[in-house]
């Protein structure tokens, strides 16, 4: 008996030490379109046993920022994909070039959610994600992306906003959510309206969609990302806005994904770095 319990053992150890996080550039398609995105996850899970996180980028298009935030997600257990908007090798330079390539999906919201669509897509293929438990987050323009996610009718439980615009062009459409959605929002953010907070809410309200919203005091735009010193105005870092709205993600995807499979035990001792991590 003794022999064969050392020999379990030595078997699970010899497989947790194999254990990493991984990290891989994805090359894939939206039609004729050339898309790269970023996936990062434990080597070691089994088929379909994690909840898999879309993560959709800022108005730069997918940076080391997104990617990091990717790291610091598997880290906790999941499988995290940072999708792309733009284009293979498309990364404008703020604020006349991204401002212009921004415009081109929130001005053709359709566009917008099928690229958005197809990166959902992209996660599902990873083996160890469980289709049933797929959510998402997005920053600045990627957190107007969650919301077009989810008005799309995509299949996630939770999606999560990050200084998003919130807008609602086409508020009728919010019938088709079928996510649980937090939204992290700066309480002196000069970009987002009054009114479109105001129309956004009314959105969830006649569509029966559970929300929530969090105000962070003394946070305007942008305050989750480091690289915001405030030279465009309006657009700074907040350290505690930041922190809170990270873990109130964090509880959030618990309610709404399942205890993620690192604090069940699961975490693999051999993890690996991407430049760019600095995160909570």
């Amino acid at each position: 008996m003794r022999k064969i319990l050392l020999m379990l053992l030595l078997t699970f150890m010899a497989g947790s030490a194999t254990a990493a996080l991984k990290t891989e550039t994805v090359i894939y398609k939206d039609g004729d379109v050339t898309l790269e995105g970023f996936v990062a996850y434990n080597d070691a899970a089994a088929p379909k046993s994690q909840a898999g996180i879309l993560i959709v980028h800022q108005w730069k298009g997918l940076t080391e920022y997104e990617k990091g935030r990717a790291v610091e997600l598997a880290k906790m257990g999941y499988v995290a994909f940072a999708c792309d908007i733009y284009g293979q090798g498309i990364r404008p330079e703020p604020p006349e070039a991204t401002g212009k390539e921004s415009s081109k999906y929130k001005s053709n919201r359709p566009l917008f959610r099928q690229r958005l669509n197809a990166g959902l897509e992209e996660l599902k293929k990873q083996a160890s994600v469980d289709p049933t438990r797929l959510g998402a987050i997005g920053y600045c323009f990627g957190g107007t992306g969650v919301l077009e996610l989810a008005r799309s009718g995509a299949d996630i439980k939770a999606g999560v906003s990050f200084h998003g615009g919130l807008d609602s062009p086409t508020p009728a459409d919010g019938k088709n959510i079928k996510a649980k959605l937090l939204i992290c929002h700066g309480a002196d953010d000069p970009f987002v309206k009054k009114e479109d907070v105001e129309a956004f809410q009314q959105e969830l309200r006649d569509a029966k969609v559970d929300w929530q919203m969090v105000y962070y005091g003394n946070a305007v735009h942008s305050f989750t990302e480091k690289g915001a010193d405030g030279k465009i105005p309006g657009a700074k870092y907040n350290k505690e806005a930041d922190e809170r709205s990270w873990q109130a993600m964090k509880t959030f995807f618990e309610e709404t994904l399942g205890r993620p499979a690192a604090k069940k035990g699961a975490t693999p001792p051999g993890v690996v770095s991407y430049p760019g991590e600095a995160f909570n």
